[in-house]
């Protein structure tokens, strides 16, 4: 691997779920900055003894990317090791201008996002023909990052999509009534803790009682929402199931792609 800033994505929590190439480029970093109070110290668990680990969740950008410039113009691989997908809310936009300005040379590794490997916990898959095929990620707004008014959560409420709602659980009574406006009350919602953690916790519960079961428990930080109709389909087919009745015969929308009568270039007439 070459000297500059390699940004990973560490995904959720759980070290098993980085990608290979992420994993190979943290067992060869000279340095390693990563968000302490986002990444579990395991994912740490096997890089080579001689690597500079620094917690940055104490730290300012006016800190770190002096940093990681100093490190790779002395000839170090630099590793900035982001929580989730480092495609989402990682605030890496800013490192990245700041690097090319510098001539700085970086690259991305994407990793697991939490609602990805929070639907896969709860054997979810969040787009079900004739249900529901739009995934929205979206946050509500913060001071530290002011959502867009065309983006507003009552908005995209409208569509009834699968929505994987970030950052908001200190907003949790305001985020459930604008999602009353438009989700029917009975919507499911995965209320999903620190999920590839150790002290995981993944609740699935009506929509009405969404920020009851937060705060009964108090899911303060590193908790995300998914609301969606695709989990009420879950929830009833397991019912059918435990009385007795097969999941082929509980009325699933099937999709065409694997249907005898669908036709298509590798499957012809």
């Amino acid at each position: 691997m070459r000297s500059g800033v390699y940004f990973i994505g560490a995904g959720p929590g759980d070290p098993d779920l980085l990608t290979i190439k992420a994993y190979k480029i943290l067992q060869e970093a000279d340095v390693i900055l990563y968000a302490d109070s986002l990444v579990p110290k395991q994912i740490l668990r096997d890089v080579k003894p001689s690597a500079e680990l620094i917690a940055t969740g104490n730290q300012t950008l006016e800190k770190i990317v002096p940093l990681m410039i100093e490190k790779v113009k002395e000839g170090l691989m630099v590793v900035r090791l982001q929580s989730g997908d480092l495609c989402l809310y990682s605030a890496i936009h800013e490192q990245m201008m700041e690097l090319a300005e510098a001539n700085i040379p970086f690259e991305l590794i994407p990793g697991i996002s939490a609602y990805q490997a929070a639907a896969a916990k709860i054997s979810t898959e969040l787009t079900i023909p004739e249900l529901v095929q739009t995934i929205i990620l979206t946050r509500v707004s913060g001071n530290a990052s002011p959502v867009p008014d065309k983006e507003e959560l009552k908005g995209l409420a409208a569509h009834q999509a699968s929505l994987c709602l970030y950052l908001a659980a200190r907003h949790v009574r305001k985020a459930q009534q604008d999602l009353l406006e438009h989700y029917p009350v009975d919507t499911p919602v995965a209320v999903c803790y620190r999920v590839g953690w150790e002290d995981e916790k993944i609740l699935i519960v009506p929509l009405t009682e969404m920020a009851r079961a937060t705060e009964e428990n108090n899911l303060i930080r590193t908790t995300m929402y998914i609301i969606s109709p695709a989990l009420k389909k879950l929830s009833d087919d397991e019912v059918r199931s435990q009385s007795g009745v097969s999941r082929s015969q509980s009325g699933v929308s099937r999709s065409k792609l694997y249907h005898p009568s669908h036709k298509h270039l590798f499957r012809p007439k």
